[in-house]
């Protein structure tokens, strides 16, 4: 039969064809080199703001191979406007990551895996973004809120903040605290009537420390005490996000001897994020398929994660390492910027609009 005689396809059947083509390419697009993420909470403020929209980077890190392959393209966890499940764990395949042209290195931005989100496959556990501020090898401490890294004070974000008590000589206004770059959402008024707590950078409070209406300016740090909600066990370590470590960071061949403080600091690590079947942690001991063993060799990398609002980030300080296998990719550029305490055209931040992250 001549290609003159074949039926012409109607246009139904061309609109189906354009559309299958634009969900296998951006499928692959977004498997394979560019994801978009949106910043939804204050918790790397001021370096990153609710409302930013970013182009995440499989490239950097290596794309990752679907541990989760049945799964509705173009979702995550849940099929779009519904709670019904966007994917089947019938098959679950082993981890394996595409040669990337980069290592995550100290200080990098990383998109990841919520690690403690064990209801869901590795692959689709809700993705966070923080930054990478330490690495295998690394040892971590913080003192009265300053981060030190294998004993040196660690690089500090520009827009690095934290929480400060800001005591003032009558009430305040939202007016008042935009002028110094500070939304609705990052103050407070302290119980008592005499100021606010305050998410700000150092810069802006050394500029609100000059206004004649504010009194005193004390920063939120929390004296040597143990917290609860503190990885691996804050009460009995007597850690708190202010008062942290030291603690090295595990990576891929490390050995340790368990010991009873080494059971501590890693034995939740070794259960649930190194593919063992069986991992029983009793008393001063840890057994692998009913064994005990006296020490253990890490498979896998693993990154210490913490925000850059640093008071108001629920960070590797809360539920301890992000394994090899649940990073994402590298935050790569702002596409887009949006401000929720706006209307209309002022809603977009144009400066903010393909900036680069750091």
């Amino acid at each position: 039969m001549s290609s003159k005689n074949k039926k012409k396809k109607s246009a139904a059947r061309e609109w189906l064809d354009a559309l299958v083509f634009a969900v296998v390419a951006a499928s692959l697009i977004r498997w394979l080199l560019l994801e978009p993420f949106t910043i939804p909470t204050a918790s790397m403020e001021k370096s990153l703001l609710v409302g930013d929209f970013l182009f995440v980077s499989k490239m950097h890190y290596g794309t990752r191979i679907p541990k989760t392959p049945l799964q509705v393209p173009l979702t995550h966890q849940k099929i779009w406007g519904t709670e019904m499940p966007s994917y089947s764990d019938a098959i679950q395949l082993p981890y394996y990551r595409l040669p990337g042209f980069a290592d995550v290195e100290r200080n990098d931005v990383v998109v990841f895996n919520y690690p403690v989100e064990f209801e869901y496959p590795n692959d689709l556990k809700t993705n966070y973004i923080k930054r990478a501020v330490a690495v295998p090898g690394d040892e971590l401490e913080i003192k009265d809120g300053d981060l030190y890294i294998n004993g040196e004070l660690a690089m500090k974000p520009e827009e690095m903040q934290f929480s400060y008590d800001v005591l003032t000589s009558r009430m305040l206004n939202a007016d008042f605290f935009a002028d110094y770059g500070i939304n609705p959402a990052s103050f407070m008024a302290l119980s008592d009537g005499s100021g606010y707590i305050v998410f700000a950078t150092d810069l802006v409070i050394d500029r609100l420390k000059e206004s004649p209406l504010v009194t005193t300016v004390r920063k939120r740090i929390m004296s040597p005490r143990g917290e609860d909600r503190i990885f691996p066990d804050g009460m009995k370590m007597g850690w708190n996000r202010d008062q942290y470590g030291p603690l090295t960071i595990p990576g891929e061949g490390t050995t340790i001897e368990l010991n009873a403080d080494n059971i501590l600091r890693y034995g939740s690590t070794i259960k649930n994020y190194e593919g063992h079947e069986q991992v029983e942690i009793r008393e001063n001991e840890l057994l692998i398929n009913g064994q005990k063993v006296d020490s253990y060799t890490f498979k896998q990398n693993y990154y210490f994660m913490m925000g850059d609002n640093r008071h108001d980030s629920l960070d590797s300080r809360y539920w301890g390492f992000v394994p090899e296998d649940h990073v994402v990719g590298k935050a790569w550029f702002l596409w887009l910027s949006l401000d929720e305490f706006e209307s209309f055209f002022n809603k977009i931040r144009w400066s903010r609009i393909f900036k680069s992250i750091e």
